[in-house]
């Protein structure tokens, strides 16, 4: 049985369970284009693969980006390492490892593809897609992921040599007429998914342009409309589990207290510091998150293996955010690999942005090496963390809700948890 499976069947068998499902997103070749690789800083222990450049154009290391052999065989290792749950790709290289090659016949990985690509991830160098409002659209075919094939042979046999489980993005941008295409999208997607025994899970971004919804209710807009939509879909063609934004304690419990059955889980967003993605993925589980589907974060680190390695460490109650930092770097040195910030500034909380675009601010939370007092607006915690008071305020010193973005929110929620439990 693949790890994925028998974790979600503990899940729902017992709320109080440890359980955690990670999930290594190398599906952003469906946005990003030759960006999508990431830097050639960490490749597989294979190393470079041949790749010829007219050196009156540029060299191969002025090229920068890995090439699609050099991230398959990242995919390979992190695979092969086995502590990942689900390893999302796109449709072509769903093809590529898991058809042509087999690479998950014999691992308890679970592969996945990516069923569909809204315009807000269209990425691409010198495009404006991602500023517009988010349409329905979808490359890849239900048949394509699960045989390599405009139709697969099915008499029955569910044994496809594909992936059988897909990514399903929807965006709702609270307009009636957007948010009503993109759900009409998603029930034909359904329908077609339950008739071909192909399971998905949903994907909720938040509104990539301007909804009109303060920052502080944006977590309740998100929760409701994945609540409605789901609440006219029977069991059969439900998603296994939610990929949301984190949008804080509140809206996380929330979420997860509505239905014991529904799993939910969260997207890690832009790359940020190595203590955002530990602290993301940390705070998360705490508040009820059951999965964690991290793409840059992992695809950009220094050293993708360690990076994964403390991730399980920390959702198994192993170690604390900071601690897995700090070791983290200890990695690094031991192998001789250049972090890309300090320690220092690396153990600071910027909460990267929850989106394909590169619009959106930071809020900045530090975490001292030491435990102790703190200064006229902070706080402190039993693992040395301290909460920078960097949202917006009214003119009577209160917090100005309607002025904070998501980030912000986030840094409040966590300063006021703080505060009031120590």
């Amino acid at each position: 049985m693949k790890s994925l499976d028998k974790k979600i069947a503990e899940i729902k068998a017992n709320p109080k369970s440890r359980a955690f499902i990670i999930a290594d997103a190398k599906d952003a070749d469906m946005a990003f284009g030759v960006r999508a690789t990431g830097t050639r800083d960490y490749l597989a222990k294979h190393g470079a693969r041949p790749a010829q450049f007219s050196p009156e154009v540029w060299s191969r290391e002025e090229f920068g980006y890995r090439n699609l052999p050099e991230f398959l065989d990242i995919i390979r290792e992190v695979t092969h390492q086995g502590l990942v749950d689900i390893m999302l790709m796109s449709a072509y290289v769903n093809e590529q490892l898991t058809i042509k090659e087999g690479l998950f016949k014999n691992s308890h990985v679970t592969p996945a593809a990516r069923a569909n690509d809204t315009t807000d991830v269209w990425a691409v160098r010198h495009g404006c897609y991602t500023r517009e409002p988010s349409q329905p659209f979808r490359s890849a075919s239900i048949d394509h992921i699960q045989c390599g094939e405009i139709e697969c042979e099915r008499n029955g046999n569910e044994d496809f040599p594909g992936a059988n489980l897909g990514l399903y993005s929807v965006t709702f941008v609270n307009d009636l007429a957007q948010d009503r295409a993109a759900l009409q999208a998603y029930k034909e997607f359904r329908e077609e998914a339950e008739r071909k025994r192909f399971r998905h899970f949903l994907e909720v971004f938040d509104p990539n342009v301007d909804s009109r919804i303060p920052p502080e209710k944006l977590g309740e807009f998100i929760n409701d409309n994945i609540l409605r939509t789901l609440a006219g879909v029977p069991e059969t063609g439900r998603p296994i589990f939610l990929k949301v934004v984190y949008h804080g304690p509140r809206a996380m419990e929330e979420l997860c207290q509505y239905d014991p059955n529904m799993v939910v889980g969260i997207m890690g967003g832009g790359s940020g510091t190595t203590y955002d993605a530990f602290k993301l993925i940390h705070d998360a589980q705490k508040y009820g998150a059951r999965v964690a589907l991290f793409g840059r974060k992992i695809n950009n680190a220094e050293h993708q293996l360690a990076f994964i390695e403390m991730l399980r460490l920390i959702t198994d109650g192993r170690i604390s955010p900071e601690e897995a930092v700090r070791a983290y770097h200890g990695v690094l040195q031991g192998k001789g690999i250049k972090p890309h910030r300090s320690l220092e500034d690396d153990l600071k909380l910027t909460d990267a942005a929850m989106s394909y675009g590169e619009t959106s601010r930071r809020a900045v939370v530090t975490v001292p090496k030491q435990n102790g007092a703190t200064d006229s607006g902070r706080t402190g915690n039993s693992t040395g963390a301290t909460v920078t008071d960097s949202w917006p305020r009214k003119a009577d010193g209160a917090p100005d809700f309607a002025a904070m973005n998501s980030e912000q929110r986030l840094a409040y929620d966590q300063w006021r948890l703080k505060r009031k439990f120590g």
